[in-house]
């Protein structure tokens, strides 16, 4: 009996039903964007002092400038590397009494402006930005800047909690329904997270969309892949990637429109209840029908495939089996490290998928903290992930995986390593060198999971992507204490960081087997055997040559 692939075959591998269907998930893939890296705009940092009482009003009575009512009353003003000074303390004077004086008032009070007293902030903060964030609006400044940490943590967290539980009931109870739950519980979030009263409550609305938003995503994925055929399923995986950078020159145009994080949170998730309207357009992938034994069911969905294709099913098609090999074997974790060259594979997937997450979204957050202007710098290092994928398509079947993949990461690793030492005042190269290196990371993230479901053998390959990919959600836990954090001791150190890891993650790829041209494994054995045939053909090559040097008699 034919497998779905024998059927499309005939029917239409992508044709118009598919491309209907792709178009519609590639918008569904452009909306969660916002949810990925939406940190940047919603919790933007501000430039901040101390608000101390009766100095708006002492700056008033006596004509101050803004600059000079900065110099007169707050302290480390004009001093390098006295940040801490400017944004969390403050004099421990009364500016409310009337024998200050209008130059220089503190003159007064002590010879020595450094004898007087400081104390942390006491009256809130004074922001000198347009626009409000997250930041601004619940003061996550100096003793709880962490929390704008743990507000991006918190997604993270859900990504990781979600893909695990929903990919199991995704498996369970059907692509279809899991998709429609996870958008209806997404949208419903997020619209709590712009109206919720408080940093807690929208730190727990933030978690509730991080634990469906990723698992969506991900089944809208894997429901894009079952629906075409065999040789369009790899760049169609790509083409869905590429829709979730198109989502982020959206985003950039709508956070400049609206730079207030309440308007734009909600601008961001409304789009997001019109794909409920998918029930009606996008039908239950037939590929997990059959494995659930609902044959019937799969049949008439794949007719309907055929009729919107303006194909004829032959009626030699008409009956189905799943897929070879499909449920015949129970998978383990430590299937995943019994073996010499499935550990290899194992841990290097694992820190390849971690070290493309922190790469991504710490150098989309650093941009945020180091930028001169955010949206132009967003906008272009959004642009350069166009060739990044295209590059992938071009060469991934010509010149093979491993190499563009270990070049993809050293590069970003190199260009992270550079921009250390451009000096501030070399604006055009700074950010050139930033948009090659977000180019380079792009493509070691989509390399990645096109390569870690090649490396496994097929009981054992959905569990492999998902264990080695949930380094990703654990990276995208750590990044924002690593970038916010490291920032503070100094602006450059995470690009340093960044660059190590990203330089030992190109040099772990080159350990790995290369697999263009090569069917995907089947068991162990294949596996263990696919470094082995490599160093084969090396020795192969290297006796060809020694044989040809041979004199001629």
């Amino acid at each position: 009996m034919p497998t779905v692939d024998d059927i499309l075959e005939h029917i239409g591998e992508f044709h118009l039903f598919q491309k209907q269907t792709f178009f519609l998930l590639s918008l569904f893939s452009a909306a969660f964007t916002p949810i990925y890296v939406g940190i940047v705009f919603l919790g933007f940092p501000a430039d901040h002092r101390c608000r101390s009482p009766g100095v708006a009003e002492l700056s008033q009575r006596c004509g101050w400038s803004l600059a000079e009512e900065l110099n007169y009353t707050v302290p480390g003003q004009g001093a390098a590397g006295e940040d801490f000074l400017r944004q969390c303390m403050q004099y421990e004077v009364d500016w409310n009494q009337s024998a200050l004086a209008c130059v220089d008032p503190l003159a007064s009070l002590a010879a020595n402006r450094s004898g007087l007293p400081l104390r942390p902030c006491q009256h809130g903060w004074v922001y000198d930005t347009p626009g409000s964030s997250i930041v601004t609006e619940f003061n996550l400044v100096c003793a709880d800047s962490w929390l704008l940490d743990l507000f991006q943590s918190a997604v993270n967290v859900g990504f990781f909690i979600g893909a695990l539980g929903i990919g199991y009931l995704a498996d369970r109870f059907g692509r279809k329904l899991c998709l429609l739950v996870t958008i209806l519980i997404n949208a419903v979030s997020g619209v709590l997270v712009a109206v919720a009263p408080t940093y807690t409550w929208t730190l727990l609305f933030r978690l509730i969309q991080g634990l469906v938003s990723k698992s969506g995503w991900l089944i809208s994925y894997i429901l894009i892949t079952e629906f075409v055929g065999l040789s369009y399923r790899r760049t169609v995986g790509i083409l869905y990637q590429v829709c979730f950078t198109v989502g982020l020159l959206v985003l950039t145009g709508v956070a400049y429109a609206l730079p207030h994080w309440r308007w734009l949170q909600l601008a961001v998730t409304l789009p997001n209840f019109c794909f409920l309207l998918y029930y009606w357009c996008i039908p239950e992938s037939p590929r997990w029908l059959i494995s659930q034994n609902k044959h019937a069911k799969a049949m008439k969905i794949i007719k309907h495939i055929a009729k919107r294709n303006g194909k004829p099913l032959p009626a030699s098609l008409q009956s189905l089996r799943a897929d070879e090999g499909a449920g015949e074997v129970s998978p383990s974790f430590l299937d995943l490290v019994r073996t010499p060259q499935i550990r290899k594979h194992t841990l290097i997937l694992m820190y390849n998928w971690f070290t493309s997450s922190v790469l991504y979204q710490g150098l989309i957050m650093h941009m945020g903290l180091a930028g001169d202007n955010i949206y132009l710098d967003f906008f272009y290092s959004a642009l350069v992930e166009f060739p990044a994928a295209f590059i992938i398509i071009l060469s991934i079947d010509r010149v093979g995986r491993r190499y563009p993949w270990a070049a993809s990461n050293i590069v970003a690793g190199l260009a992270c390593l550079a921009s250390v030492f451009i000096p501030n005042d070399l604006q055009w190269l700074k950010v050139t060198v930033a948009c090659l290196g977000r180019m380079g990371i792009t493509m070691a993230y989509e390399m990645v999971c096109l390569v870690n479901a090649e490396l496994y053998p097929t009981f054992i390959r959905n569990l492999g992507v998902m264990i080695c990919s949930s380094m990703c959600d654990i990276g995208g836990i750590f990044t924002p204490f690593l970038v916010y954090r490291l920032t503070e001791v100094w602006l450059e150190l995470p690009l340093v960081v960044f660059a190590v890891i990203g330089l030992v993650a190109g040099g772990l790829v080159l350990l790995l087997p290369e697999t263009k041209g090569k069917v995907l494994p089947e068991t162990i054995e294949e596996v263990e055997n696919m470094q082995r045939s490599r160093k084969n053909k090396e020795n192969m090559i290297y006796l060809q040559v020694k044989k040809s040097d041979a004199p001629l008699n």
